[in-house]
């Protein structure tokens, strides 16, 4: 592969109205050296999303459009491959904020490892209270585990990281994204990678803020569905659970029965207490420094991700499985 490759960089979009131009400009202004063009895949948007691509498209020729009728991530993702005539494809997301030296530092790593994928930390960054407790949540091992994508570390291999910087024959040699998988479909794709001999790299010097959810509802959903398709990769993915995933269930199912036992023998509701002692220690001692709302929304804010994560797990529902 050649130092400066042509990239393209491919965006599924739905909703993305208010963030849209901004993270497409971003991309317009890398320092990259190399040809870089911008294909965005165009869901059945309900806001202005169709517009405001429309008018980044008329005034950069480098941007352009396709459909995606079904507005599911994956198939937008295939779609916006399909369409892409770059060696290099950089996945980024309608509201992601990459610095300028993201593509050319990417691509760079990308060259030097021999990776088929390298990304970097979803260094998550919230406005309101509540955001910034969830970030705080985000960065830590108490809320996610300990993937390096969202805690940091040193470079090396990985099962997955955050977005991805492809080469684009490693897409085709695992046919791109399963449209089966509406959620983890990035960890399911990686995971082909790797069976196939490929490798996935994580560098800490790729990093791109990622806006948290701003409501304990809509935090839940996102963490509910992130179990549910968690066990549906696990399933048709045989030997890829470990016990990072297998906590936020288990968890679930030890609370629930100490909770309900303890109305019978006492001793039990230790487990549901010990549990809240741990969230409220461990939220306070992560979100340090932060606004004293902040940090007295935080324990909360893990409580929500494991219970929604671990009841997801527990759920998902067997026709998810293919």
């Amino acid at each position: 592969m050649q130092s400066f490759p042509p990239v393209s960089v491919i965006m599924p979009l739905l909703n993305e109205e208010r963030h849209l131009a901004d993270a497409v400009n971003m991309v317009l202004a890398q320092d990259y050296r190399g040809e870089l063009e911008v294909v965005l895949a165009l869901g059945p948007s309900r806001d202005r999303t169709d517009e405001v691509a429309e008018r980044v498209a008329a005034a950069d020729p480098r941007v352009r459009l396709v459909r995606n009728p079904s507005g599911r991530t994956p198939d937008g993702l295939n779609a916006a491959i399909g369409a892409a005539t770059g060696e290099v494809v950089v996945r980024v997301d309608g509201h992601a904020e990459i610095p300028t030296d993201y593509v050319s530092t990417a691509v760079a790593e990308l060259v030097r490892v021999g990776a088929d994928n390298v990304g970097g930390v979803m260094d998550a960054q919230g406005s309101t209270d509540f955001e910034r407790a969830v970030a705080a949540a985000m960065r830590s091992p108490l809320g996610v585990g300990a993937s390096r994508f969202h805690t940091g570390g040193s470079a090396g291999e990985s099962d997955t990281v955050y977005l991805g910087v492809f080469r684009r024959e490693a897409l085709e040699r695992v046919g791109g994204y399963d449209p089966h998988f509406a959620r983890a479909q990035d960890w399911e794709m990686n995971h082909r990678i790797r069976q196939t001999g490929g490798t996935v790299w994580f560098t800490p010097d790729l990093r791109v803020t990622y806006r948290p959810r701003g409501s304990f509802r809509t935090l839940a959903r996102q963490y509910f569905h992130y179990g549910r398709w968690r066990r549906v990769v696990a399933a048709h993915h045989e030997g890829t659970i470990n016990a990072r995933y297998l906590a936020p269930p288990t968890m679930v199912v030890l609370t629930a029965a100490g909770l309900v036992a303890g109305f019978v023998w006492a001793p039990a509701w230790v487990v549901p207490a010990g549990y809240v002692a741990g969230v409220t220690v461990g939220g306070l001692a992560i979100s340090g420094g932060e606004p004293v709302r902040t940090r007295a929304l935080t324990p909360a804010v893990l409580a929500t991700m494991h219970w929604a994560w671990g009841v997801g797990f527990l759920t998902s529902p067997r026709r998810l499985i293919r």
